[in-house]
């Protein structure tokens, strides 16, 4: 078997779990054969944004086809 790893950025104004799962989320949605996901990083952006907005930085490893 080869993997390939790609890094995702989900965001949510609710809370870094619902960051994470947006991303992860999003690659089961539109990647074929997901093994596994590694939240890496956690940030917050406050300055610019009207209300938090949470960051997860997910990589997520799904199987290449033959």
């Amino acid at each position: 078997m080869v993997f390939k790893k790609i890094t995702l950025i989900g965001t949510s104004e609710e809370s870094f779990d619902a960051a994470a799962d947006e991303a992860i989320d999003r690659a089961e949605n539109t990647l074929e054969n997901v093994y596994w996901a590694e939240v890496k990083e956690f940030g917050v952006e406050i300055q610019s944004a009207p209300e938090r907005n949470y960051q997860a930085e997910v990589e997520v490893a799904f199987e290449l086809e033959e």
